[in-house]
C-alpha cells in the first residue's frame, strides 16, 4: 500500500512517500481502506521534534486519525461492521489501518466523510472545551486562533449560547475570513494595541479559549474580569500558556482544564458527529493535499497558511 514515512526528525521534507507492506485483521480487528486523514499541529511538532503524546520508535507511518470503510474482519468480529463508514484517532497517513473492532466510531447519515474526519479531533476538542466552560448568554467570549479547526467551531458553539464573540485570528485573510461570517467582534493579534480594540468593542471578557499560548495567551488572560474562565487548547506560538495559579487566583479568574478519559472521548467524538449531521456543527475544511504531498500540507501548517481542517485526501 501507499504510505508516508517519518524515518528521522526535521523539517517537512523528512516525510516521505513509499509504500508498506499491506497489514491484516488479527483477531478482534477490523481493517479500514483509508479515504482522508486528519493532520493537528501536534503533528507537525511531533515530525520536527519527537515532541508529542505518539511515543513510538522511528520508522514509523505518523499520523493520529483518519476515515475509511471497514473491508476487512478478523476472527471473531461482528459480520455487521462489514462496509460501515467510520472515523478512527488510530491510523495514518496510509491507503490502510487495523484497528481493534471497538475503535471505530461510525458516521452518522448525512455527514459527509471528509467533514467526519474534520470534526472527529477538532469536534470533540471544541464540545469538550465549550462545556467545560459553561458558556452562558450574554457572556463576551474569546477565541484565539478563530480560524483554526478548533477555533472555528468554538466560535460557533459561543455563538450559539447567545454569548458574544470576540474572534481573533493571525493575518489579514483570516480577519477577513471572519468577518463574513458576520461575527460580533474580529481582530488581528498580531497587531499592536489588539488588546484595546477588543476592550473599546465589549469592555472585558468573561471567557478565553486559549489557542496560542506564550504571550499572547498572557494578554488575553488580562482580559478577563473577575469570574471569569480560562481553557488552553492549542500551542501555536510553540509553548503553552504559563499563567501561574496564583495570578488567576488573585485576580479572580478560573483556569480550567478539562482531562477526558478514553469513554468521554468517545462520547465527545460521537456527539460531534452527530452535531455535524444535524448541520449544527460546520467544519471549515480549508486546504487539502494528496497522500504523497503531506510535506506540503505540514510546510503549510507551520507558516501558517492554512485555515481550518487541513486533509490529506488518501483516495
Amino acid at each position: 500500500m501507499r504510505a508516508v514515512w517519518l524515518r528521522e526528525f526535521g523539517g517537512p521534507e523528512v516525510l516521505v512517500p513509499g509504500t508498506a507492506p499491506d497489514p491484516a485483521p488479527g483477531p478482534g480487528q477490523v481493517l479500514v481502506d483509508v479515504a482522508h486523514a486528519n493532520i493537528t499541529f501536534v503533528e507537525t511538532m511531533f515530525r520536527a521534534t519527537g515532541f508529542g503524546p505518539f511515543g513510538a520508535e522511528l520508522p514509523l507511518i505518523p499520523g493520529n486519525g483518519v476515515g475509511g470503510t471497514i473491508t476487512e474482519l478478523g476472527p471473531g468480529v461482528d459480520p455487521a461492521l462489514a462496509g460501515r463508514v467510520v472515523v478512527t484517532a488510530t491510523g495514518g497517513y496510509a491507503e490502510r489501518v487495523v484497528v481493534d473492532q471497538g475503535a471505530p466510531v461510525r458516521v452518522p447519515p448525512g455527514l459527509a466523510l471528509d467533514a467526519a474526519v474534520a470534526l472527529m479531533a477538532d469536534g470533540r476538542t471544541a464540545l469538550m472545551l465549550a462545556r467545560a466552560a459553561g458558556l452562558r448568554q450574554g457572556d463576551r467570549v474569546l477565541v484565539e486562533a478563530a480560524a483554526g479547526g478548533v477555533g472555528s467551531l468554538l466560535v460557533q458553539l459561543a455563538a450559539r449560547a447567545g454569548a458574544t464573540v470576540v474572534a481573533a485570528a493571525g493575518g489579514p485573510a483570516k480577519v477577513t475570513t471572519l468577518r463574513a461570517g458576520r461575527l460580533d467582534v474580529v481582530v488581528d493579534y498580531r497587531q499592536p494595541g489588539w488588546t484595546d480594540r477588543v476592550r473599546d468593542a465589549v469592555g472585558a471578557v468573561d471567557v478565553v479559549f486559549d489557542g496560542v499560548g506564550g504571550p499572547l495567551a498572557r494578554e488575553a488572560f488580562g482580559l478577563l474580569d473577575p469570574g471569569g474562565r480560562m481553557l488552553s487548547f492549542g500551542l501555536a506560538s510553540g509553548t503553552w500558556a504559563d499563567i501561574p495559579a496564583e495570578s488567576a487566583a488573585a485576580r479572580g479568574v478560573t483556569l480550567l482544564r478539562p482531562r477526558p478519559g478514553p469513554d468521554e472521548l468517545r462520547a465527545l467524538t460521537e456527539a460531534a458527529l452527530a452535531e455535524g449531521a444535524a448541520g449544527r456543527l460546520r467544519p471549515l475544511i480549508g486546504r487539502r493535499f494528496p497522500l504523497e504531498r503531506a510535506a506540503e500540507a505540514h510546510a503549510a501548517i507551520e507558516a501558517r497558511e492554512t485555515m481550518g481542517k487541513t486533509l490529506l485526501d488518501v483516495r
